[in-house]
């Protein structure tokens, strides 16, 4: 497009279905309408900002937390096409239709420092050299790419080669080569050597105009953006189309990079779009036996060694290392692999493999591969597919077989004490030393994991593993015996043990138990089929490298290439793999090396075990030996903890609970007196109600009703009172409550010398609320005619009060439990005085009946 063009249309933040292998994530720079955002990297004691222009010419600055602007700037006479940030210093470019490029200063109050004048036409983008940021290059309509020094009027030199004007352009930040990448209208991109000022490429491809490029600074590739509404992804060292994204969102206007992960943002005519390319996982290998660690930072390989790095270091804290360069991979590295001792490294990307000597990185064999997998025995052993129909095993580096799979088309292959060939729909096992066929399983493993004594083996999917147990004699009978079929294999190589209903992301075998790390960012280790949690990875996705043993440290590395670190005891992970396999006797000998401090742990895995007895003898957990001691119903254990624990503290909830758990045990066991023990110090003032009435214990009935007026329980106390005969404590307890119309029905019941106080009482408290109600109350003093046989109730009255402390035993109950129906008023009126001694007799044996039965 030549002459005028028309700033980019506004974007909206969208989302769109994807492929698989490209996931959402964030957007870091979008162009808006009539405009463009970009953010400062950092103002050091400054407040962050962002730079904000719109087609006014003006350039305004804005506090992104606060969004308070802080500065505005009559910056160009014309549309301001691109603003670039300085990577360290306090420098900003904007370009600009009036041709010119201007630096602003934000520590000098955005003053403008320098103008830049030399483009006959629009300059539409700045970009600073991020190898030399003293220079900068700058994009034009005029078709050329002037490139320039920060303090120099005429640029440096031009790179002209493109048929129409020029939109885009972008620094190459990896390696030590000296390129340059832009695209125009003429709908090409070109790779500009900016130190021999030549073109080394041009692709072609798109249909429209190229909008925006970039190198991607994790990837080996190049990515272009056009109007013609596709992105490309370009292979940065061969230069060939890899991919083509269309997302049917019109035009194709901007392209944005993740610094720390595979993120790239697109802007569209109708919306953005936000992707991951390849993984965040860093390529990075761990030699477990001498604690080398190796990765790759593009196509440079390095090493450190962990040996003696964790002094002082706490868990999820950065290791320092001390990195060294082993020298550059003639591939891209896309996985990095140690094989079985650690003495080679295998390098695979871009469809090939290289093996290399783990020290100096010295070539010692490469090929074609689409996967590569080490056996777990031979030092130079290992499988290749070369493609969906062609398996091959290498002995000593040199081919030696290909195999036979029974399925239409293998889709990856995986190492260890067999290999592993994956289809569509399973994952086949072979043996290594002839290819023979052992087992088809229906599961699809996203990895696959043996342990040390090649035993056990774990097979990760998406969503759950399988762990199975491999038979070695059964398979090596069975292959010396010719009985291994092509179709059926043998049978019985594998057996499953557990499922474990997780998201495995990786993981290493200690023994026969399996250290790993989930989706859900937890540190597991999965034993005797139970996971337990490490730790929370709250700092961000962790990827495990693996365990080193010698230093109790488990080895995970982030999407950065930090290296973090968490302690995990070998000899628990011992001790818990020798009671998984019921070897008791090494248990016990392991058990003394085991610190203090990780006893309590040990003994909730020997828990899960169902080693009950043993986990209370070694657990330092009081509140874990509890639970274990109630389990067990081992009350006297139970018992001498929590005085143990308790000698000063009753009052907690959390001990009320115990002491009442503790008593529930002990009144199972028909233990009455360390039930009411363990009432009292649970405060469980209903229980002991229970427990003295049951047991018929005066002095603690006596002792309830007062505990239970201070804890606050007057229900408890009112029924005490009241069972113990003690009804004018039941009436004065009512009274203080405020239960007048209840302490009337009591006095009228129980107590008819106490009515007349009552019934004023009530009066004088309903008055408040109604004087018509309280003259309806009736006094028997005003009113006896209302009250028939009063006289008779205050004789009855008489009788218990002088009788009521006379108690008969509860086996005199048959005798006496007729007398709860005796109409005690009509049979006063019906007796002689004489017979009135008799009904006495009979009172206070109703009275002791009433007492029995509460």
């Amino acid at each position: 497009m030549g002459g005028l063009r028309p700033p980019c249309p506004f974007m909206q933040v969208h989302f769109k279905t994807i492929p698989s292998y490209l996931r959402v994530r964030s957007v870091t720079q979008l162009w808006t309408r009539r405009g463009c955002v970009s953010s400062v990297p950092e103002l050091r004691d400054k407040e962050l900002a962002r730079s904000f222009l719109v087609d006014d010419m003006r350039l305004r600055i804005y506090n992104y937390n606060t969004m308070e602007k802080v500065k505005e700037i009559e910056a160009h006479a014309d549309y301001i096409r691109y603003i670039e940030i300085h990577p360290s210093q306090a420098l900003v470019l904007s370009s600009s239709d009036d041709m010119s490029i201007k630096l602003w200063n934000w520590e000098q109050n955005w003053e403008c420092t320098f103008s830049f004048e030399g483009h006959s036409h629009y300059v539409m983008m700045t970009r600073f050299n991020c190898k030399d940021t003293n220079t900068f290059a700058s994009a034009s309509l005029d078709r050329s790419i002037k490139v320039w020094g920060i303090g120099a009027h005429q640029p440096h030199f031009s790179l002209e080669g493109h048929e129409r004007g020029v939109n885009c352009i972008d620094y190459y930040s990896g390696g030590d080569k000296p390129y340059l990448l832009s695209g125009a209208d003429d709908k090409t991109i070109k790779i500009w050597d900016y130190q021999t000022k030549a073109c080394i490429q041009t692709l072609e491809g798109h249909s429209n105009n190229v909008c925006s490029v970039l190198f991607h600074p994790r990837l080996p590739v190049l990515v272009s953006a056009s109007e013609d509404g596709t992105v490309r992804v370009w292979h940065a060292t061969t230069y060939r189309a890899e991919t083509t994204l269309n997302y049917g969102l019109e035009r194709a206007w901007s392209i944005a990079v993740a610094k720390e992960s595979n993120g790239l943002a697109i802007g569209y005519d109708e919306g953005t779009v936000l992707i991951k390319l390849g993984q965040d996982a860093p390529v990075a290998s761990l030699d477990t036996h001498t604690g080398k660690l190796v990765w790759a930072n593009n196509n440079d390989v390095l090493s450190a060694s962990l040996k003696g790095t964790f002094r002082g270091i706490q868990d999820g804290e950065h290791v320092p290392l001390a990195a060294r360069d082993m020298g550059s991979c003639e591939v891209y590295p896309q996985t990095v692999q140690h094989n079985c001792n650690g003495r080679f490294l295998v390098v695979c990307g871009d469809g090939e493999y290289i093996i290399y000597t783990s020290q100096a990185l010295r070539n010692k064999s490469y090929g074609h591969a689409l996967d590569f997998a080490w056996s777990a025995v031979g030092t130079g052993d290992y499988a290749v597919r070369e493609s969906l129909s062609r398996v091959k095993i290498f002995k000593n580096f040199k081919e030696y077989k290909t195999i036979k799979c029974p399925i239409p088309a293998s889709e990856e292959i995986f190492g260890g004490s067999c290999l592993a060939v994956r289809g569509s729909d399973c994952v086949c096992f072979f043996e290594w030393s002839e290819g023979t066929f052992l087992c088809k399983i229906d599961v699809l493993p996203i990895s696959v994991h043996w342990n040390d004594t090649q035993e056990l083996v774990i097979l990760t999917c998406s969503d759950q593993a399988h762990v199975l147990k491999f038979d070695r004699e059964a398979v090596d009978s069975a292959l010396a015996g010719g009985s291994a079929s092509l179709e059926q294999g043998v049978p019985t190589a594998f057996e499953p043990v557990h499922e474990v209903s997780d998201n495995i992301v990786a993981g290493q075998w200690v023994g026969d138990c399996f250290i790993y790390t989930n989706a859900a960012g937890r540190l597991n280790y999965l034993v005797g089929g139970n996971s337990m949690t490490i730790c929370h990875l709250d700092s961000g996705p962790l990827f495990m490298l693996g365990y080193l043993a010698k230093e109790n440290r488990i080895i995970l590395m982030d999407r950065s290439r930090n290296v973090v670190s968490y302690g995990v005891l070998l000899a628990v992970l011992q001790y818990q793999t020798a009671v998984v396999r019921k070897d008791f006797d090494a248990a016990n000998a392991l058990l003394p090396a085991i610190p203090e401090t990780e006893l309590s742990s040990v003994a909730r895995f020997l828990e899960s075990q169902g080693y009950k007895e043993v986990a209370l003898q070694v657990s330092r957990d009081s509140d874990h030996k509890f639970e274990l001691a109630l389990e067990l119903q081992q009350i006297d254990t139970a018992r001498e903890l929590l005085d143990e624990l308790q000698t000063n503290n009753f009052e907690s909830t959390e001990q009320h609970t115990k002491w009442k758990r503790l008593g529930d045990l002990a009144l199972a066991a028909c233990d009455l007196r360390l039930a009411v023990r363990c009432a009292k110090n649970a405060m469980d003032m209903p229980g002991l109600l229970m427990l003295y009435s049951a047991a018929g214990d005066r002095e603690g009935m006596k002792w309830l009703a007062e505990a239970s007026i201070i804890q606050g329980q007057m229900n408890v106390a009112f029924v005490a009172y009241f069972i113990l005969g003690h009804v004018e404590d039941c009436l004065e307890l009512l009274l203080k409550l405020g239960r007048v119309p209840e302490a009337a029905l009591l006095a009228r019941t129980y107590l008819p010398s106490q009515i007349s106080r009552t019934v004023e009482v009530w009066r004088q408290d309903l008055q408040q609320v109604s004087d018509r109600a309280a003259s309806a109350l009736a006094d028997p003093q005003t009113y006896p005619n209302l009250f028939p046989d009063l006289e008779w109730a205050f004789k009855v009255e008489e009788i218990f009060m002088t009788n009521r402390n006379k108690h008969l035993p509860a086996s005199s109950y048959e005798r006496v439990k007729h007398d709860l129906d005796l109409d005690l008023i009509a049979l006063l009126k019906q007796q002689t005085r004489g017979e009135v001694q008799e009904v006495q007799v009979v009172l206070s044996m109703r009275h002791v009946t009433d007492l029995i039965l509460g």
